[in-house]
């Protein structure tokens, strides 16, 4: 099991911090559970092509991406599958999230 925190900031990634919004809220977030869809239409990994539906605890963040450990992929054909690794995911890439979610709950994928 890994612990993960919050690695310390040089100063320049301490001036993106105070200027990044989005660094706040998931930094004042870490350790809660969210559920992100990032822009693509739709991602591949090891030859699996899903949709690209993320749920997680954000376990780190760190200026211009967040780290989701342990991370749910929601794909059609397994809506639970659990990734072997922790998932970075740039915050330009991030098209929607909510915060708060049970990554339990069965999202239709239709």
């Amino acid at each position: 099991m890994h612990d993960f925190q919050l690695k310390s900031l040089s100063p320049v990634s301490n001036a993106i911090k105070a200027n990044d919004p989005l660094f706040d809220f998931f930094y004042k977030h870490m350790g809660k559970q969210i559920l992100i869809i990032t822009e693509s239409s739709q991602l591949n990994i090891l030859g699996q092509t899903f949709r690209p539906i993320f749920c997680g605890k954000i376990a780190e963040v760190e200026p211009g991406h967040l780290t989701l450990t342990p991370v749910k992929i929601k794909i059609l054909n397994a809506p639970f599958h659990k990734f072997p690794i922790p998932i970075s995911i740039p915050f330009e890439k991030i098209a929607h999230f909510t915060t708060d979610v049970d990554c339990s709950m069965r999202i239709p994928l239709i």
